[in-house]
């Protein structure tokens, strides 16, 4: 006999889901605020990416390409890839999405790591599966600890690369051998939110992997050099048949026609991507150097990002510089739900808030910068 219930009741799980909180953005009582906690460019957006979404304003009237052709050309002509084997979304986060509710369902299991992008472990139990949990090696992904953890009940696994917020990274090497060891059902995710940002040579994004395995797909986004956060752009390039699957489930108009627009222009601007990918390079090593002088130790980083490490001092912790540097105006993130409860991870900014940085922690450690 069923029991009549008093009010609408998601299905199990979806409360044991611990919602996405974003970097923190306001100080209040401080004149001029520098966010430094979300891992947005500096530099904006490309005036072509601009330029295009304003001319796309005059059709507001009207429905977008349900298949973005012109932004997946774009991508594609940039990349040498077929546009075919490309999907668009409404940033990244909806592709993961995509494929977790594609692929996973009640008693299958989706591998994450340690410090890996906290969507991961949501979209999984969203779908109703078991994320299962890595260590990592040195705040790096551990691909033995990985293939250690593969079950009968393994369907996806999920790899930042480079990590967010440690900001490091495995060779296409580890990328290869890992991909190798797993089932030919399990499907490997790379995402390569910060991938534009890497000049290592044993770096691959995963372009090259994904051709030539019908199980690995690679995320990638407009969120962080291309400068467009706010229009949610996201791009994945996968198996065809992983593509057509997605399609059939997907939003009919996911993307709207300013984001398309603005994309596909942006993309084709790669001196702007290269300025930008300049003066972050630029940056990492001089805030690096800064931070270690005044007794901070740094994960060393690939990306737009650097993590701080605070000594176990009392008044000297991360949640003591996290209110100092915001009573000046500088909101950097507290990294706590990554595993890392006395850090805090700093967006590059523009030079006068890095600067700013780098003097305000040397007073909050009583050190000159």
């Amino acid at each position: 006999m069923s029991v009549e219930m008093s009010k609408p009741v998601p299905r199990p799980g979806i409360l044991d889901i611990a919602a996405y909180v974003p970097g923190k953005e306001h100080a209040p009582g401080v004149a001029r605020v520098y966010k430094l906690s979300s891992n947005e460019t500096p530099l904006g957006a490309s005036p072509k990416a601009i330029e295009a979404f304003k001319a796309a304003a005059g059709n507001l009237e009207r429905y977008p390409d349900g298949q973005a052709l012109e932004l997946r050309e774009a991508i594609a002509s940039v990349h040498g890839l077929n546009p075919a084997n490309i999907l668009c979304g409404n940033g990244s986060d909806e592709l993961l999405g995509l494929l977790c509710h594609v692929y996973l369902g009640a008693g299958d299991e989706g591998i994450i790591t340690e410090h890996g992008f906290l969507v991961y472990k949501i979209q999984i139990m969203g779908a109703g599966a078991t994320p299962v949990m890595v260590k990592e090696k040195d705040h790096t992904v551990d691909v033995d600890a990985i293939l250690a953890a593969v079950t009968d009940k393994t369907k996806v696994v999920f790899i930042a690369n480079p990590g967010n917020p440690t900001g490091t990274y495995i060779p296409v090497s580890e990328i290869r051998r890992l991909q190798a060891g797993l089932p030919k059902h399990v499907i490997l995710v790379l995402d390569a939110a910060y991938a534009e940002y890497v000049r290592r040579n044993d770096y691959e994004a995963g372009i090259e992997v994904v051709s030539s395995n019908a199980n690995v797909v690679m995320t990638r986004t407009f969120s962080k050099v291309y400068g467009l956060a706010a229009l949610r752009v996201g791009w994945m390039y996968a198996p065809a048949e992983i593509i057509d699957a997605l399609n059939r489930v997907r939003g009919p108009f996911n993307m709207n026609a300013p984001a398309i627009a603005a994309g596909a222009a942006a993309i084709r601007d790669q001196s702007f991507v290269q300025e930008a990918v300049s003066f972050n390079q630029m940056w990492i090593e001089k805030l690096t150097s800064a931070f270690e002088a005044i007794g901070l130790k740094v994960t060393p980083s690939v990306a737009n990002f650097v993590l701080i490490h605070f000594p176990d001092i009392d008044g000297k912790r991360a949640a003591e510089a996290d209110e100092f540097l915001t009573s000046r105006g500088y909101i950097l993130r507290a990294v706590r739900g990554y595993g890392f409860p006395n850090s805090l991870r700093m967006s590059i900014g523009p030079e006068e808030a890095n600067l700013g940085v780098i003097e305000a922690l040397g007073e909050f450690m009583g050190r000159k910068a």
